[in-house]
């Protein structure tokens, strides 16, 4: 059976959301992000403003800079999280085989689907727009390579400084045809350095780089040079993992707007996210006694790993010690990662044995309850530890 690959990337989703909450910023140059004091940078940036050259990511200073007329808007995620909760509701009554990427942007498998795989995309792209207001551009392919891709490129055809809301297709048997002329870039695993260093090679175009030597593909990527060769021809089996929850486990995860690669950074994000799995265990007066990490790079490959521990836990600090060991033992160091994620499974009821020589367990069950209930008061950012707070990385 041909597989047929949905993939859905809402159309710069903050700030349509924006829109929807203040219909006099459509159709104009602005921006969400943060302050042009400091180190705020552009989260996201209307079509109208990018046409005029502000881009994410971008330092807030530089974009007024370029646009002074610009109108910057202060995040708002709870917005964020709701209607992106509301599509992701939409994908997955559409198909049982849905993995979300990041917070506007996932896979679905709609194989066992008899309806033309361009007439599932426009359905799809219809009802987001009509239950949400949202615009959306869709790729479709036969593998989630492909159709990534396929929504990439169909999205940058459009120059018109409104929404693409564009359907790209790539027929099966013609994956290879398509991406042959696609800049180098374009291809997941290829980074700025990489790409630079092909193209003093005079490796521009995915195409370049299938037709490589064995040994060139060896000198270039090492042990992956087989793998790229067959992404540079489409060729990708990797499944779309559904991901429903498991009602026996608490997790928590991050999607990263841009990549990350700075281990320092990493670790801190990982402390955070401990410290929310940790209050949403006591919470629920739940402790687990496996703690896994989850990570999953800029290509889209994820891994999943764990450890056990002696007793059961709901503590922040030792959820991080497990999750940091874990980070530390099987990250790739220095290759990007899009999404980093935490979680505790294995779950029961709390309970520890007592010490006969210290109460350090009560002290620092204590202090926990005593964050958990300023929290509780006056917001979860109430308090900090300091080893958690943003990098330079971070804005």
């Amino acid at each position: 059976m041909i597989r047929k690959i949905i993939h859905l990337d809402l159309d710069a989703f903050f700030c349509s959301v924006e829109e929807l909450l203040d219909p006099s910023l459509k159709g104009k140059a602005f921006a969400v992000g943060g302050s042009p004091s400091g180190r705020g940078v552009i989260t996201s940036a209307s079509y109208a403003a990018r046409m005029r050259g502000v881009r994410s990511a971008m330092p807030t200073r530089e974009a007024l800079n370029i646009l002074p007329d610009l109108v910057l808007v202060r995040s708002g995620f709870h917005h964020y999280s709701e209607y992106s909760n509301k599509v992701m509701s939409i994908l997955r009554n559409t198909s049982p085989i849905v993995e979300q990427v990041s917070i506007d942007e996932a896979f679905l498998d709609v194989s066992d689907m008899p309806q033309p795989i361009g007439s599932i995309a426009i359905d799809l792209q219809k009802r987001v727009c009509q239950e949400t207001g949202l615009p959306c551009s869709l790729g479709c392919a036969t593998s989630r390579l492909v159709a990534k891709i396929a929504n990439d490129f169909g999205k940058k055809q459009v120059k018109t400084g409104r929404s693409p809301q564009k359907i790209t297709i790539v027929e099966p048997g013609k994956e290879e045809e398509f991406l042959a002329p696609l800049d180098i870039q374009a291809l997941w695993g290829v980074g700025p350095k990489t790409a630079a260093h092909l193209r003093q090679r005079g490796i521009t175009t995915i195409g370049n780089l299938a037709a490589l030597s064995d040994a060139d593909l060896k000198n270039y990527f090492g042990q992956h040079g087989e793998s790229m060769r067959r992404r540079a021809k489409g060729i990708d089996n990797s499944p779309i993992y559904s991901e429903s929850g498991d009602p026996k486990s608490v997790s928590n995860e991050m999607t990263f707007h841009d990549d990350q690669d700075d281990k320092e950074g990493l670790i801190k994000i990982l402390h955070s996210l401990s410290e929310k799995v940790g209050f949403r265990l006591r919470k629920a007066e739940l402790a687990g006694s496996v703690v896994q990490i989850k990570i999953r790079y800029s290509d889209f490959s994820t891994y999943t790993r764990q450890t056990s521990m002696k007793e059961c836990t709901n503590l922040d600090q030792e959820i991080f010690n497990e999750a940091q060991n874990l980070f530390i033992k099987h990250w790739q160091s220095g290759r990007p990662v899009r999404l980093l994620g935490v979680g505790v499974t294995n779950l029961d009821k709390p309970h520890r044995q007592l010490s006969l020589w210290g109460n350090d367990e009560s002290k620092k069950e204590d202090l926990t309850k005593a964050v958990d209930d300023l929290r509780d008061r006056f917001g979860k950012d109430i308090i900090k530890r300091a080893d958690t707070l943003k990098t330079k990385k971070q804005s």
